[in-house]
């Protein structure tokens, strides 16, 4: 198999352009030069970051990096890494640390990884999460467009191993789009999952230039529908930016779109651009608009909606499960 047949083209225009290296840096070239160098913006008291530590911490800290584990903690500068893993918690990220797309708003390393995996990586994985003692973990993973099949049954082959060690241990999948394969999504669906889910990250006007040209609102909505239909005792979830330069009745049209795909959970954060390189912050939301637009949600149906500055598609995940199994 030629390079080309493993990374798949985007379309551009009319025509087509294959990502390649060279292409890869031309998206980055693009990205530093389309981003608007905006003054900073103070930030305001409500997202303020309380910096906790401690022995759980140091030990949740320590058998990531001695087991050589990328979680999207510390890979996507996530703000809430201090509370999350002096809980005792952690979402790990899987097949490495460089994704084969250049979204803006993401401060995931970019390249193309040449369809190296770590086969080790599902013991790894299921024995890091034995030593956490961790009763509910969430599994993500960077885009692999570099792979025949976007990564799902190496992704699958992580859950059924961590599954096997840790029986007790809910597992939730925050997957890539696998380019819209139902078949690729199954695989990630079938492998003992409790929870799917992948991010529409923004509304339908702002996709594109926010995320790369080979994601998608309507790919994003149509992976989670089938993933539902696949598998119905599957929770589905998805998670929204706020910030962007979106309007109230775009995210409410957004939610809409997300319920008619039986998505059942929404988390709703604050974008808080990573770089001057990346996507700029147009607003910061305020506690009561968060409050608001979580009231929306729940007025639509959603079975639960986690929303605030600083929440994160995997924000406290447990306890969101744990209230959704408790629900008629």
């Amino acid at each position: 198999m030629t390079e080309k047949d493993r990374i798949p083209t985007i379309q551009v225009g009319s025509g087509e352009k294959f990502v390649n290296d060279r292409g890869i840096a031309a998206i980055k070239d693009g990205i530093k030069a389309a981003a608007t160098i905006a003054p900073r913006q103070e930030k305001p008291d409500w997202l303020r970051i309380r910096v906790r530590g401690g022995a759980t911490f140091d030990k949740v800290r320590d058998i990531v990096h001695q087991h050589k584990l990328a979680t999207v903690c510390e890979e996507a500068k996530c703000p809430n890494i201090s509370e999350c893993w002096t809980s005792g918690t952690a979402t790990i990220m899987l097949m490495g640390d460089v994704c084969t797309r250049a979204c803006r708003f993401c401060a995931v390393n970019t390249g193309n990884p040449r369809g190296w995996l770590d086969q080790d990586e599902p013991e790894q994985v299921a024995r890091s999460v034995q030593l956490m003692n961790l009763k509910y973990v969430v599994l993500t993973s960077v885009n692999r467009d570099d792979l025949p099949d976007g990564g799902a049954a190496h992704y699958a082959a992580c859950v059924r191993r961590v599954r096997d060690v840790n029986p007790d241990t809910v597992v939730e999948a925050l997957t890539p789009d696998f380019l819209g394969s139902s078949g690729d999504v199954e695989t990630v669906v079938d492998s003992g999952i409790a929870v799917f889910a992948q991010n529409v990250e923004t509304v339908r006007r702002l996709t594109h230039p926010v995320r790369d040209p080979r994601a998608g609102y309507q790919q994003t909505l149509d992976v989670l529908a089938h993933a539902k239909a696949f598998r119905p005792e599957v929770m589905t979830k998805t998670s929204l930016m706020l910030g962007l330069g979106e309007t109230d009745e775009e995210i409410y049209d957004c939610m809409n779109d997300m319920r008619a795909a039986h998505v059942d959970i929404l988390t709703l954060g604050q974008y808080l651009q990573p770089t001057r390189n990346h996507y700029p912050i147009r607003r910061y939301v305020t506690p009561d608009s968060f409050e608001r637009y979580r009231q929306w949600g729940l007025q639509l149906g959603f079975f639960e909606v986690v929303s605030g500055a600083l929440v994160r598609s995997s924000y406290r995940a447990e306890q969101v499960l744990a209230k959704t199994l408790t629900l008629p």
